[in-house]
């Protein structure tokens, strides 16, 4: 894939199937969550790749959900060194990917790690953290490939100036919006939905949306409203230990979002309005004729009193009424029955 347009501008919604740390550190849980990516039908899965020392000082605090899903003794770099995967497992990752037939993703959140991801990756993705990181985004903008960047926690004139500090060093490269609420879960309340409208009305830019909520209504809601993109949080098992499992969907959620978010993409249809198929033979039994109210001889002049309205639809339609009126029969027409073009030729 050499640019994102496949991906964006069609009535294909790309599906990103978010395993970010979910593997607990572990590349053979990661293997596992490439297949349960596969299976779902996701159009792709997405890692996240780090050193953790480049990302974390050791007197950060742990953001409010990460205390409650994690150790209270436990430093945020500590709990961050443990989900690290190396860079070798990546290279292994990509692979199985290729292998599986799924696309591979990471979100790089060091340099080291943008430099490294740039022959396994077609797109690179920006995480909400890093939205007003100029050196990270002019970094990423070097490498002239898409981007998805996520906007959490952003207003309006943040993502503005992402965009230029990105454009600037690269004017032709393709970026993708992601309305985004940065709160593991995220309430309905702070979803925000029409957000998304708002950014893609103010960048005339691609818009999807990066989904926290628990279940799959909201990541459906936004494929309704126009969202060309979906990233959606998945786990092998929200029990499992980690600040982003609970908060995650399970194998068989993730396989329910993607076909409930198929579905829609079907019902959302070209924008034309006209008959389908189906209705087409419905007329005839749903719309109305023009009907006899009494057997009619050839030669009879046809008043309004011998007219009803009644279904089926396959005689003269009964807009066509007043044009019928005065007309004469060339043939005989019986009670009941309805008219029809020839009964005047």
């Amino acid at each position: 894939m050499k640019n994102n347009k496949s991906l964006f501008f069609n009535n294909h919604c790309f599906i990103i199937a978010e395993a970010g740390v979910n593997h607990n550190g572990r590349l053979d849980m990661a293997y596992l969550l490439v297949d349960v990516a596969k299976e779902a039908g996701a159009d792709a899965i997405k890692f996240q790749t780090f050193k953790a020392e480049k990302v974390v000082s050791s007197k950060a605090p742990k953001a409010e959900y990460q205390k409650k899903a994690t150790s209270s003794d436990e430093s945020q770099l500590g709990m961050i060194k443990k989900l690290e995967l190396s860079f070798e497992d990546f290279v292994k990752l990509k692979k199985y990917c290729d292998k599986k037939g799924i696309m591979f993703l990471s979100t790089p959140f060091d340099h080291q790690s943008i430099d490294f991801l740039y022959d396994l990756i077609d797109i690179y993705k920006i995480p909400s953290g890093e939205i007003i990181n100029y050196p990270y985004l002019k970094h990423i903008a070097a490498k002239n490939k898409p981007i998805i960047m996520s906007t959490g926690m952003a207003n309006l004139g943040e993502i503005e100036e992402a965009i230029s500090i990105i454009s600037a060093v690269n004017s032709k490269v393709k970026i993708s919006l992601l309305h985004c609420t940065t709160n593991y879960p995220t309430s309905y309340e702070e979803v925000n939905l029409k957000a998304m409208q708002t950014l893609a009305a103010a960048f005339k830019l691609p818009v999807g949306y990066s989904d926290h909520t628990l279940g799959i209504e909201v990541p459906v809601a936004a494929v309704a409203m126009g969202a060309k993109l979906i990233e959606k949080h998945f786990t092998l098992d929200k029990k499992l230990p980690g600040p982003d499992h609970k908060a995650s969907l399970e194998p068989n959620e993730l396989k329910e979002m993607v076909k409930a978010i198929r579905n829609i993409e079907m019902a959302l249809g070209d924008g034309i309005k006209k008959p389908n198929k189906s209705e087409i033979e419905i007329m005839k039994v749903a719309r109305r004729s023009l009907i006899a109210t009494r057997d009619i001889r050839v030669g009879e002049i046809i008043k309004e009193s011998d007219i009803i309205i009644k279904r089926p639809g396959t005689g003269i339609p009964s807009k066509f009424k007043e044009i019928v009126i005065g007309m004469r029969i060339i043939n005989d027409i019986r009670q009941d029955e309805p008219f029809r073009w020839e009964n005047f030729k």
